[in-house]
């Protein structure tokens, strides 16, 4: 008898309600999540200065993963779903 395994993850199923729209960022915080990967926290400084700048955002709030192979932590996930309007992720090199 030979037995086969299959490595993949099993899919999660299901409907994802749709986040809200924001009519504007004036007056709003703005999280990013860093995946840790080389010259994203370069991206994010620049971009971080520009929409305080140019949109009015109100507050910055970063938090950076240990690897760009795993998730965030569900406490930095809960965090920035707590403080923030907007949450933005990305990948540097």
């Amino acid at each position: 008898m030979v037995l086969l395994y299959d490595p993949a993850a099993p899919r999660e199923v299901g409907c994802i309600p749709a986040s809200r729209n924001l009519d504007t960022l004036a007056g709003k915080v703005v999280g990013f999540i860093d995946n840790a990967k080389p010259n994203f926290d370069h991206l994010v400084d620049e971009l971080a200065k520009r929409l305080v700048e140019r949109h009015g955002v109100a507050r910055i709030v970063k938090r950076r993963k240990p690897s760009a192979s795993i998730p965030a932590e569900p406490a930095i996930v809960n965090e920035l779903a707590a403080q923030c309007d907007l949450v933005i992720t990305g990948s540097g090199d």
